[in-house]
This record gives C-alpha cells, structure tokens and sequence, in this order.
C-alpha cells in the first residue's frame, strides 16, 4: 500500500469551498504571508463591570482618596477633636436628685477635681499635635523621679500624683496658660461630658459571669458542667482549632472604659464638685478623665481661667440683690 500524501494544513481549501467575504481577502493573506506580522499571545484575564477605585480606602469613589500625611490625619479628626482641656477628678460615690418641678429622683455620681493644674502644652510644629498637659493630686518630692521634678519645675508647680494629656483641635485650646488652675467652673450645668477611667477588677471569671453564658441544662445527666461553657469551636470545618476572639473564661475588668454623654447636673465651684447623671466606671477615689462629650454640640463654656474667674465673680455680685428681691 502506497504511504498517504502528507496533510497541508497551512494551506487554504480550493477558492470555490470559501464564502465570497473570504474570496475577496485571498490577495491580502498571501501577502501577509511573505510579509508576516510578529506573534502576538493573547491574555485572558477576568474584567471587572464597575469602575476602578480612586482608592483602596476611599469608601465612595465620588470621594477623593485618602492622603497619607500627618496634617490630613488631623484634619479628618478635627470634628470630633474637643476645643479645649478636660480635667482630672476623683469619683467620690453616687447618690440621688430630685427635680423640684417634674419630682423625678435621678441618681447621678459626685465627681471632686482635686488641685489641676496645666503643665505643659503640646504643638503641632513640635510634637505633631495640639495637647494640654494636666497634673492632678499632690505627691511628696522625694517620691518623685529627678527628669519628672525638673518636668515640674518648668511649669512652677507642685510635684503632681497623676498626669494625663487631653487632646485639643488646634492653638485656640491652649489658651489656658501653663501653671494655671483649673476648677469646676470649667464645666457648666446642663453641658455634656465623656468620663473615662479604669473599670473595677474582677479577677478571673467564667462565661456566665463575663459574658452572660446560660451555662448548661441542670439535669438530665448533666454533670459537673453546669456553668462551663462547653465547646470552644469546631473540627475540620473551623480548622480544627479556636478561633481568635472567642469568647471565654478569663481576667473580667481592669480596663479603660469611657461612659459618653452624661448630662452635669451641678457645678460647686468652691469645693470643686461636679455631679454628673449616671455610673462612672471604677471604684470610689479612682482617678477620672472629664472632657466635652465628642458625640454633642462644643459648649460655650469658658476658654481661659480668667474668664472661669470673671463668671464666678459676676454670680457672686448677683446672688445678694437677688436674694433681696425675694425677700422684699
């Protein structure tokens, strides 16, 4: 048997097996094959309908992208930035008030500053923002570090038991001057504060108690596990491990927690009382952080302590004629 003609696969069929479209580009593809073009390798690659981002954390595309410096930082803060200093207080206990006119008993936490004073202020050219240093307390010298005693020397105060920074929006926050006191007259009755302080230790706590387990069926065979939590996770469908941020037994409390928007019900300039509505966390005598509550509109309230000063003498020189007139 004669071996087969080899297969032409390169070549075209007969011109009268081609559609007349293809008839009519017979001169172009033999030119293109004396003259080829070079090779070319298409890419397939999933394309996606929506347009891209203009930024990978821009979560609108109408927004314009985020940009990464320290001043867009701050001004992406700004809003929600207090315009001045908050202070340090002890919390002394809670009690009860009654409101004269509506005769509803709201119970409410009395908040006593004990001695602040402003000791150093934070800038945006040098520290990369705007902050009020507040010392608090009285401590004795020879209990004090050296770098800190210096520290406070600066500021011509005394050597303070407690100090903390409070955030301010821009240079309008440090008006107050360094070694000035501030009082309660810096918070107003009727204004909203935020107060953070460290909430009281439990210890080490089960489920049920730290977040509120219904532990397990009381009878029925239930043995020894009546307050366990029982399983911790999955097998092969959770990878066969715990998985991060399950909820367990363990240390209950000793965090920083801020209790927000807590209404001040009364302002005792003299002996430096503060009543606000509700709990604040800790126990009593724990040190606290009042500030203007972010989540309400800024008070009107004072920016300097001489304007704290002026407030207080203009209520002392009215208290008197307004007594006489309710007298007379």
């Amino acid at each position: 048997m004669p071996p087969k003609a080899p297969l032409n696969w390169g070549l075209l069929p007969p011109s009268f097996l081609l559609p007349s479209s293809t008839r009519a580009l017979l001169p172009l593809a033999s030119l293109a094959q004396q003259c080829p073009l070079p090779s070319y390798t298409s890419i397939r690659t999933i394309k996606s309908t929506n347009e891209p981002r203009p930024d990978r954390f821009a979560y609108s595309p109408k927004r314009s992208p985020l940009e990464a410096s320290t001043t867009a930082a701050l001004a992406r803060k700004a809003h929600s930035t207090p315009l001045r200093t908050g202070a340090l207080a002890l919390k002394r206990g809670m009690t009860a008030m009654y409101d004269p006119e509506s005769g509803k008993r709201t119970a409410c936490t009395v908040l006593q500053l004990d001695r602040n004073q402003i000791i150093a202020h934070k800038t945006r050219e040098k520290n990369g923002y705007y902050a009020v240093q507040v010392g608090a307390g009285l401590k004795r010298a020879d209990n004090v570090t050296r770098p800190m005693l210096g520290h406070f020397a600066t500021a011509r105060v005394s050597p303070k038991r407690w100090v903390v920074e409070f955030k301010v929006r821009d240079e309008e926050g440090l008006k107050v001057g360094i070694g000035e006191e501030i009082t309660a007259g810096w918070f107003a009755k009727g204004q909203w504060v935020d107060v953070q302080g460290i909430s009281r230790g439990m210890g080490f706590a089960g489920g049920m108690k730290r977040h509120g387990f219904h532990g397990q069926p009381a009878s029925h065979g239930q043995s020894l596990m009546h307050r366990g939590m029982g399983s911790a996770g999955g097998s092969q469908g959770s990878g066969s491990r715990v998985l991060p941020g399950k909820r367990m037994a363990g240390n209950m409390g000793n965090e920083s927690v801020t209790v927000q928007n807590l209404k001040v019900l009364q302002v005792d300039d003299a002996n430096g009382i503060v009543v606000v509505t509700g709990c604040v966390p800790g126990p009593k005598n724990q040190i606290l952080r009042i500030q203007d509550a972010r989540k309400k509109p800024w008070p009107e309230g004072p920016m300097t302590v001489a304007e704290i000063a002026a407030a207080v003498s203009t209520t002392a020189t009215h208290a008197p004629t307004d007594a006489a007139a309710a007298t007379a």
